[in-house]
């Protein structure tokens, strides 16, 4: 069988049906270090992906697999970090909330003022989980090769996965997935251990800071349809402003890089499975939107079920 697409999602897919006792092969258009996954803040938490009727249980089976990556976080790249969602309410989200041990409001000391939830969550450093995801695949005996595919229906094999992100726009095609920009900054970190993110209606998107180990990842933005992949100065001066506005020891902390990724966001993940012609089957796992790394352990077992449903 065939996985294609070497993002968080394909080498995660990949990695459950080798596991499985599947031969499988995974073919990608781009590296690992050049897809969009290597370009997220990666902390665990459902963002722009629907439907939420099944986005908890995703989460929260994924969540379950970082807690115990968590335990060696240099070979991961996972790390269980406390944080602070500040203009977040329990009561503003789904049901899967409730079975986030961590999650519970915060107390004054932990966020000055205002609503907001306290957490210890999986914040993964996604230079070192994608190797990772990469080295695991090896071990099982899986052969990550770069190659572009313009016809799923032509690729040699009995079953397919399709996991694609926003090339599946064109690749299936669907004009349902469609990109979401987001635009991060990364500078040097003054000394901030502890996640924080936060909602404010004066600003087109949230607010972030992700202590990683190369560096404090700044964000971010969220712009719909916007296909260019190019850092933009003037908006990466005003994520600086906003997170500095909130820590305000990140004013004047040196610049390490520009980052920019495409989310590929759809009005439901597709998860399915489709009959081809001759028996084979091609089954579709793409759509994540801004929560691909939050669902792929979940999404990635559901994918195995459909590609080899149980006898």
């Amino acid at each position: 069988m065939v996985v294609v697409g070497g993002g968080v999602i394909g080498l995660t897919t990949a990695v459950v049906l080798a596991e499985r006792g599947r031969r499988v092969r995974v073919w990608t258009r781009e590296p690992a270090e050049r897809t969009t996954s290597a370009v997220a803040g990666a902390l665990w938490w459902p963002y722009r992906i629907e439907p939420e009727s099944l986005v908890g249980e995703w989460s929260l089976e994924s969540l379950a697999v970082y807690e115990e990556l968590a335990a060696l976080p240099d070979e991961t790249g996972v790390r269980l970090v406390e944080g602070v969602h500040a203009g977040t309410r329990l009561d503003s989200l789904g049901p899967w909330a409730a079975r986030v041990p961590s999650l519970r409001p915060a107390h004054a000391g932990e966020w000055a003022a205002g609503t907001a939830l306290w957490a210890r969550l999986p914040l993964i450093d996604m230079s070192a989980h994608l190797p990772w995801l990469r080295d695991r695949l090896i071990e099982a005996g899986v052969v990550v090769e770069v190659r572009a595919v313009t016809d799923l229906a032509a690729v040699d094999a009995p079953v397919v996965v399709n996991c694609t992100g926003l090339g599946a726009r064109e690749l299936v095609p669907d004009p349902a997935v469609r990109p979401v920009r987001g635009q991060l900054v990364v500078v040097e970190n003054p000394g901030i251990t502890t996640w924080l993110t936060a909602v404010d209606p004066v600003w087109e998107s949230s607010t972030y800071v992700f202590p990683q180990p190369g560096g404090l990842v700044l964000g971010g933005t969220a712009e719909e349809d916007d296909w260019s992949q190019a850092p933009d100065p003037t908006v990466a001066e005003r994520i600086v402003e906003r997170c500095a506005a909130l820590r305000p020891e990140i004013a004047g902390a040196g610049v390490q890089g520009h980052r920019v990724g495409l989310r590929p966001v759809r009005h439901a993940v597709r998860l399915e499975r489709e009959e081809l012609p001759g028996g084979r089957v091609l089954v579709h796992n793409y759509g994540h939107g801004g929560a691909g790394v939050t669902v792929a352990w979940g999404c990635a077992r559901r994918a195995a079920g459909l590609a080899y449903p149980a006898a």
